[in-house]
């Protein structure tokens, strides 16, 4: 008897495609990605720019950087935050979003701590409210992720991931132009320089800004509790929480794991190595507190939204690994602009055009990229998971990251970005390989 072959499924339209973008929990995490997206920046991007204008020098501020690393060892604290609840706090809020209340608590004490102190006079105390941010900013990533990947289905899972790159990248506006605006508008008139109590009031108001996302968790559902067995004692608690976790996805993908996480171990490489110099390239080309904040921390960051909603529209309708590929291509190959913009000089539409470029790249590469490791997760472990996905993307670019000032130091500019761009040439094999791997 020959049975007859099951009708193709029908693509949705683009308009129901888009629709989705309105639904509660792509809302819920717009606000959330601007939570996220505001102390990373703080950290790992600003910061730089004002460590450069104190008069901190290239290597040091290369070196610095490795306070990002928090996020990268996430990891091992992640399944505290998966399972551990709060005295007082998850009772009142759930597992997930008592984890978000207490992380955004530390991320506003860390950016006051920053703010009072001047790196010029003391740079150490800087650094450990940095570190604050840094542990804080990591932990509710590891909270927001389960939160995310528990509050749709699969098939939503590429929209839920552009629009938290949404809400990320306006915070970018906000932590990226809105500080460098504070901070211009806070200088005494008639003094020139580097001025602390501008940098000051700029992270006092950026502190303020978190408690937005602080007021979105109070008033979020949690996500549907997922009943896990009672532990009878403390090692069958370590099991459940440290070892079930990665042998779930050891079971599932047996040898193929290897691939899999080499590929999260560099797909954003040639961003994260880039990155850590961009603001330090903006101050020794000339470029105006201003002009940076209008075009890269602006015009560049909704170059990138539109990249997001690209990304994720094409995830949906192309698939993920096709759209992996195409960030991964774009992302290596924006950076060779900025090498040819090295060579100009100050040139401000130069830099618009750079810009335009590098961001609508680095929008589709990051949707798709979030969508990809999202359905790498179980939904039993997804804190866990997710957190040592996303730490080892970020383990290896950010330790090579640190030694970006002192690259530059010594072969230039021109010569770092071309070498950011060579670091993602095996992430196309990479992908390649990837999108043939299927669980076991």
């Amino acid at each position: 008897m020959t049975v007859a072959p099951s009708p193709p499924a029908v693509k949705p339209s683009w308009v129901n495609t888009l629709r989705v973008y309105l639904e509660p929990p792509s809302l819920r995490m717009l606000i959330l990605g601007f939570s996220a997206g505001l102390p990373l920046l703080l950290v790992l991007g600003t910061l730089s720019f004002w460590l450069r204008e104190a008069g901190i020098d290239r290597t040091t501020i290369g070196y610095l950087s490795w306070v990002g690393l928090a996020y990268a060892f996430k990891w091992l604290w992640a399944p505290l935050v998966d399972r551990l609840p709060i005295p007082l706090l998850t009772r009142w809020l759930g597992r997930r979003r008592s984890w978000l209340l207490l992380s955004q608590l530390a991320i506003v004490w860390g950016l006051i701590a920053m703010s009072f102190n001047d790196p010029q006079v003391a740079l150490t105390p800087v650094v450990w409210g940095a570190l604050a941010v840094a542990f804080g900013s990591a932990t509710q990533d590891i909270a927001l992720d389960a939160f995310r990947i528990e509050s749709a289905d699969i098939n939503r899972q590429a929209a839920l991931a552009a629009s938290y790159q949404t809400g990320y990248r306006l915070a970018m506006i906000w932590a990226g132009a809105g500080v460098l605006w504070i901070a211009a508008g806070a200088q005494i008139a008639g003094l020139t320089g580097y001025q602390h109590g501008a940098w000051h009031t700029a992270y006092l108001v950026m502190a303020a800004s978190m408690t937005l996302g602080i007021v979105t968790v109070l008033l979020s559902p949690e996500p549907l509790r997922r009943p896990m067995p009672a532990a009878k004692n403390a090692m069958d608690w370590l099991r459940g929480a440290l070892v079930e976790p990665f042998v779930d996805f050891l079971g599932r993908y047996q040898w193929q794991a290897a691939l899999i996480l080499a590929l999260i171990a560099v797909y954003r490489i040639s961003d994260v190595v880039m990155g850590i110099m961009a603001n330090p390239f903006y101050v020794d080309m000339g470029y105006t507190k201003a002009e940076v904040a209008t075009v890269t921390k602006i015009y560049g960051v909704i170059m990138t939204l539109a990249g997001a909603f690209i990304g994720g529209a094409m995830a949906m309708r192309l698939g993920v690994m096709r759209v992996l590929m195409l960030g991964a291509v774009l992302s290596a190959a924006s950076n060779l602009l900025f090498a040819a913009l090295s060579t100009r000089g100050h040139d401000l539409t130069g830099l618009i055009f750079v810009i335009s470029a590098d961001n609508l790249a680095g929008g589709i590469a990051s949707a798709a990229f979030i969508a990809y490791l999202s359905s790498l997760t179980n939904v039993n472990y997804s804190a866990t998971q997710y957190a040592l996905f996303s730490s080892m993307m970020l383990l290896l670019p950010k330790f090579i990251a640190g030694y970006s000032g002192l690259y530059v130091d010594h072969f230039g500019y021109g010569h770092f970005f071309i070498a950011t761009a060579m670091l993602g040439l095996p992430v196309l094999l990479l992908v390649w390989l990837a999108a043939r791997v299927k669980p076991v």
